[in-house]
């Protein structure tokens, strides 16, 4: 996913939970932050690298693929943007190094994300919007892992669009091109990758690399065929998915505010998608590169206030002025 859903439809989701706008602003930043909290962001503040959650494009060239530094990879891409759905799955024929890494393929409604939730439970508002991000991540990342693997992430050129066109659904070849100046082209259906590696555990395999920014467009309706199912074809309805990445971003604010007693699998907030399921799914719809203006518009009608654009600097004075110990009361040490 991107700002548009982790920034603006994460506030929105915690102020129909019952968050207050300053409370929901927080939880947003936070969940957002999660994506641009590199260990070059930690250096330059002067806060701990072991506090990454993500990796610049930079940083992952320069990666280590040995053991250790496929490790490092692993543990921040699973652990914050492909949690996997279940990392007991069983599948016939296979090693454990194969299954190993088919068993970190992300999906919603996974005992972790639920765990993830309830951690959050009691914690800061920060803790919050970090687990939201998690959340609405294994339903935009669904099958992908957040480790470095061809057999895993690979696309071919079977990767088709689903468009209406006259009412009807037709498909249409997706082209990736590696070509990272230049802008995904949703007329022509042209999207940037990474670039095709055929090292198992070369970086330019990760995740959803080699389907560019596509997955996390929430128009995108797509198919493909991955060799971990067999090249059996995968289809993906991100409208869907991201409807109930919303309304169970919803459930779990609900759950964390004291709203509701449990947070369980597959419960999604119906009051919300009765009362807003079409404005959101309009949103959600929209063929775009970026919806920030239309989550932002639906949020301050929501609560009639203003919602500042995300500004990464702006707990950075804060944290870099506090003596030693006092980072642990400034907002970014929460993280």
């Amino acid at each position: 996913m991107q700002e548009d859903f982790h920034y603006y439809a994460t506030y929105c989701a915690a102020f129909l939970a019952g968050f207050s706008h300053e409370e929901s602003l927080d939880i947003c930043y936070s969940a957002q932050l999660v994506d641009l909290c590199s260990a070059t962001f930690l250096a330059r503040i002067g806060a701990p690298q072991i506090a990454a959650t993500t990796q610049l494009q930079l940083e992952m060239m320069e990666a280590r693929t040995d053991l250790l530094g496929l490790q490092n990879i692993t543990r921040i891409w699973a652990s914050f943007h492909f949690l996997p759905k279940d990392l007991y799955a069983q599948k016939e024929k296979r090693n454990k190094r194969y299954m190993n890494k088919y068993r970190l393929i992300c999906g919603p409604n996974g005992d972790l994300v639920v765990d993830t939730v309830k951690n959050a439970k009691d914690n800061s508002l920060q803790h919050i919007g970090i687990a939201m991000h998690v959340l609405a991540d294994t339903w935009a990342h669904m099958y992908f892992a957040g480790t470095p693997s061809q057999v895993i992430n690979n696309t071919d050129r079977d990767f088709f669009e689903i468009l209406t066109e006259n009412g009807s659904a037709i498909e249409k070849r997706i082209t990736f091109r590696h070509s990272p100046s230049a802008p995904d082209d949703l007329e022509k259906c042209l999207y940037t990758n990474t670039l095709h590696q055929g090292n198992e555990n070369s970086v330019m395999n990760l995740g959803h690399g080699r389907a560019g920014h596509f997955p996390d467009y929430s128009f995108a309706r797509y198919r493909y065929y991955p060799s971990w199912n067999e090249y059996r074809d995968v289809y993906k309805d991100n409208p869907k998915d991201y409807m109930n990445a919303f309304l169970q971003m919803v459930t779990a604010m609900k759950f964390l505010g004291g709203k509701i007693d449990n947070f369980e699998k597959e419960v999604y907030d119906s009051e919300v998608h009765e009362k807003y399921g079409d404005r959101i799914m309009e949103i959600l719809e929209k063929r775009q590169l970026n919806a920030c203006e239309d989550w932002k518009k639906f949020g301050e009608e929501l609560s009639g206030e203003e919602i500042p654009a995300f500004d990464l600097a702006k707990y950075q004075g804060e944290y870099i002025k506090a003596d030693k110990d006092a980072k642990n009361n400034t907002f970014i040490d929460f993280l």
